[in-house]
């Protein structure tokens, strides 16, 4: 098995107060190991504004061959890329001269080199190739093989094991922007790059699709490109960037920044630049390019410039109100018609405003003592955590015991634990916390394989990851751009796709999933899956879920698979005994029994793990019918006859599908907290009837009430 240089040194260096990051084996990409097999970490520049947390590294330790990387935002990179062994040395010396003597330094590949500073203040980077200072939303290889040399990354002096972040020298962005610039004119032209590189990431940002920009924009964004001698076809392609975003107001940007250049005037042609200009017929390209390359230089956008030319030309025009409010200026009226011509409309606005305002809807003490180890997930969850949020972490811990039950348990009426739950607070409210814990529960656990990615490509690619185990829990962070996403009206098909899957599946638990046909059934036969089992957990902003739902989900009825957790608390007190998430053994043994569906546990042994038998995607599963006692019959009788009521109060409307799915969801509820409370012998009795009616009925109240709120104008209200 290949060193895992996060093993070694991971641990160490995030206790010297480094933020360290997964680096995919063999390159200088952060990445991730999941389903045996290594791809690029999307998410990896979050570790930029946050330690590394021991749980992360302790799951990045397992990974095979994981290299360490260091997230820059408080540390600084400077990196010299040239092989030119004295030059490189040269430069060395002048960022040791001009910012400190640091004691860590960093070899790759002979004789480049990468000096190690602390920011006083996080800034951003900037790149003048081969010149580089690696700053706030970058990354650099600490310790892991190069690539290119194929031996492990060298630190000659002292390392970032020996030095705490604390001791580093300090430097600010004017210091270091200052050695670029110096360091960059020591560089002979014949190393400098003779094009723009533009960035080949395929997610890089392009800019708005409009290509107009505005002329004080584009001026500070070319103030980070500057022309050093770059070769002809560089040269065109920003001419044409400029005037598809300015026109021939761009003319005198153009020039000055042909001038620039080394080359200027060498062809005995004093208006070269004019006579390229007019030439240019710019197409498929614009603002939006020029401002790439320049935050990938490290431009940063002021706040106070518009970077689209339409909606400078929209700010600019006079407000359409403004004829009306003349005339109304001009217009002799008496005290008695003293009243604004907006009042009107102002006194809606307020009254909306204080609609959405509205209190919570207070969460029932019963409803956040379920028992068992649903009880157990959330007091881990709420213990751990900086800022408790136990009603989201309830939503997460549901759908945790409901997937690990997947295919397992049943009720009488074939109903299973399959349960979608979007759950709903403000940004720094603690919503994150409760999936972090139970990928970790699931992890220390070994059970994995449960765990859906936490991002999904395609339908199809969330439909192959079933066909491998057909039980997965997907857990979404940001649900309300997700669900924009999958379910808007302009939403591409790949993404359209995700959206009808998991409508499909939430309905085929029971049954079978067909897969796709193919023309050539050879090599691309149909797989289907049977009973498969989708627990879906999103975490969400108000505004971004009520925005989303603005697409159609609220009116198709799709959402009314999902159970909204809304807390009623968006920034609970600070838990001043937080700490590391680190849940006890009898909650992963017990995690443990409830794959192991009904039926006397294991004897005690050293492996109880091979007491679990495989799942395979196509085999029937056989699930154990839960028994319901009489009383629990009863009073699910009683509530069907009030949820009978109330759908046909609401019939007609958009709330009538949400309103129809409350029984199906509360009896979920209960199954999934009998399951919780014995996995080895569950009964459904009159208190998880009672509980699981509480839960969905709560749930329900509150989307109504709070669609009501959020999407007062739209169609949700019309109808």
């Amino acid at each position: 098995m290949s060193q895992s240089f996060m093993t070694d040194y991971g641990e160490r260096l995030m206790d010297n107060g480094y933020s360290v990051i997964p680096i995919m084996p063999g390159s200088k990409v952060p990445g991730r190991f999941s389903g045996g097999e290594w791809s690029p970490y999307p998410d990896w520049s979050r570790h930029c504004d946050r330690p590394s947390k021991p749980f992360e590294v302790d799951i990045w330790r397992r990974w095979p061959g994981c290299g360490v990387g260091i997230a820059t935002g408080s540390v600084v990179g400077i990196d010299i890329d040239i092989m030119d062994a004295a030059l490189a040395i040269q430069l060395a010396e002048l960022a040791t001269s001009m910012l400190g003597d640091t004691p860590c330094l960093r070899i790759g590949q002979q004789p480049k080199r990468l000096l190690v500073y602390r920011a006083a203040t996080p800034f951003a980077g900037r790149k003048r190739l081969p010149l580089e200072v690696l700053a706030r939303g970058q990354q650099f290889v600490a310790h892991a093989i190069h690539p290119g040399t194929g031996q492990p990354y060298a630190w000659p002096e002292d390392s970032l094991l020996d030095i705490p972040l604390a001791q580093l020298p300090v430097i600010d962005e004017a210091a270091a922007m200052a050695w670029l610039d110096r360091a960059y004119a020591l560089i002979p032209p014949e190393l400098r790059p003779r094009s723009l590189h533009l960035p080949s990431s395929d997610s890089a940002w392009r800019g708005p699709s409009d290509p107009r920009g505005t002329l004080g924009a584009v001026k500070a964004a070319l103030a980070y490109l500057p022309n050093e001698d770059l070769d002809g076809a560089s040269w065109i392609t920003m001419g044409n960037a400029i005037k598809a975003a300015l026109g021939e107001e761009g003319l005198d940007l153009w020039l000055d920044w042909s001038k620039s250049s080394g080359k200027s005037g060498t062809s005995g042609k004093p208006d070269t630049a004019e006579r390229r200009w007019a030439k240019l017929r710019p197409h498929s390209i614009g603002a939006g390019s020029i401002y790439g390359w320049a935050i990938d230089r490290g431009w940063v956008p002021p706040p106070e410039v518009t970077l689209n030319g339409d909606a400078a030309e929209r700010a600019a025009q006079p407000h359409p109100a403004a004829a009306m409010l003349a005339r109304a200026e001009a217009t002799p009226h008496s005290p008695a018609e003293d009243i604004h011509p907006a009042a009107a409309f102002l006194a809606k606005l307020n009254a909306s405003q204080a609609k959405q305002q509205a209190a919570p809807i207070p969460v029932p003490a019963a409803i956040l003592q379920p028992g068992g180890v649903l009880q157990m997930l959330v007091d881990e969850c709420v213990r751990s955590a900086l800022r408790p949020q136990p009603f989201l972490a309830l939503g997460a811990a549901i759908c945790a015991v409901g997937a690990l039950a997947g295919r397992q348990y049943r009720t009488r009426t074939d109903l299973r634990t399959n349960i979608y739950i979007a759950a709903v607070a403000e940004s720094g409210g603690g919503k994150d916390h409760a999936p972090e814990v139970i990928r970790r529960c699931f992890d220390l656990a070994k059970l994995d394989r449960y765990l859906g990615g936490e991002n999904l490509a395609s339908g199809r690619g969330m439909v192959s990851a079933l066909e491998q185990h057909p039980v997965r829990l997907f857990q979404i962070d940001e649900f309300g751009l997700f669900l924009n996403s999958v379910a808007g009206t302009k939403a591409p098909t790949h993404k359209a796709e995700i959206w009808s899957e998991l409508m499909k599946l939430y309905s085929r638990a029971k049954g079978v999933h067909r897969g796709t046909e193919y023309a050539n059934k050879k090599d691309a036969p149909r797989v289907d899956i049977h009973q498969p089992c989708v627990c879906f957990y999103g975490t969400t902003t108000p505004s971004t879920f009520w925005k989303a739902l603005e697409g159609g989900a609220m009116m198709d009825g799709s959402l009314a698979r999902f159970l909204v957790f809304v807390t009623d608390t968006d920034r609970p007190d600070r838990n001043r005994a937080a700490g590391i998430i680190n849940p006890p053994a009898p909650l992963l043994e017990a995690l443990k029994a409830i794959t192991r569906g009904q039926g006397e546990p294991p004897p005690p042994g050293n492996l109880p793990d091979v007491h679990v038998v495989p799942m395979t995607a196509s085999e029937e599963a056989t699930p154990f019918t839960v028994p319901m006692t009489a009383a629990a019959e009863a009073l699910h009788d009683r509530k069907l006859t009030e949820e009978d009521a109330w759908a046909r109060k609401v019939a007609g409307t958009p709330q009538a599908a949400i309103v129809n799915r409350l029984a199906e969801n509360a009896t979920k509820l209960a199954l999934i907290c009998a399951i919780s409370r014995d996995p080895a012998h569950p009964t459904i009795t009159e208190v998880e009837t009672a509980w699981g009616w509480a839960l969905a009925e709560h749930c329900t109240r509150t989307l109504l009430r709070d669609a009501g709120r959020f999407l007062a104008d739209s169609e949700f209200e019309k109808r």
